[in-house]
């Protein structure tokens, strides 16, 4: 279990999710298993706060209690909270670094699926910046910052540009191991002590 975590006090948990594990709990009964109710089983009051896609492993921030749930969110909402991810995408991207910037809603027919709708989107917008590029495997390895949050927004976003994250079939990746995202820095104020915290994750692929 404490391999999951990456630190604890009285007001908040910062875990790591694995791939393939729900954040919380899905309606039915074989989705009850996620993050949040591995951590529950030892520490009770923790509350979500935050969450990754089930395909996404990475840094998760908990908070226990009701007041510190509200104080925590409160920052994801002002986008106080630092997020950087790392990922394995499809092709060679050209340039360096950029933005993407494409309105995105839900695909009910098709939900969970998301899809960009310049009519009816919510703005969302991407900053990517690549870290390599592997010719042989014609891929790129990026560091992604989601200036919004919106739902698979990164993942969206890539295939958009005509580069899926490896393994993401949902939206159209060749098949591989996994969904090659990883959820690497966090950064946020402790709502408590007003200190500035940051957590980095090894991108296991």
């Amino acid at each position: 279990m404490d391999h999951f975590l990456h630190f604890v006090d009285q007001s908040l948990l910062v875990a790591e999710k694995p791939a393939g594990l729900l954040s919380v709990p899905g309606r039915l009964e074989e989705n009850k298993d996620c993050l949040v109710t591995r951590l529950q089983q030892h520490h009770p009051d923790v509350m979500t706060v935050h969450r990754l896609d089930q395909v996404t492993s990475g840094l998760m921030l908990y908070a226990r209690g009701k007041a510190m749930q509200i104080a925590l969110s409160k920052q994801f909402e002002q986008r106080q909270v630092s997020k950087r991810y790392e990922a394995l995408v499809q092709g060679l991207i050209e340039g360096e670094s950029g933005e993407i910037d494409l309105p995105l809603i839900c695909d009910w027919p098709n939900r969970p699926k998301q899809m960009v709708s310049f009519e009816l989107g919510k703005p969302s917008l991407t900053r990517w910046r690549v870290l390599a590029r592997d010719a042989a495997a014609q891929t790129t390895r990026v560091e992604l910052e989601p200036v919004t949050g919106r739902s698979h927004q990164l993942r969206l976003h890539l295939a958009s540009i005509g580069h899926p994250i490896v393994g993401d079939v949902m939206y159209d990746a060749q098949p591989a191991a996994r969904v090659c995202l990883h959820a690497r820095r966090l950064g946020f104020t402790h709502p408590l002590s007003g200190v500035a915290l940051e957590f980095v994750s090894e991108c296991p692929f």
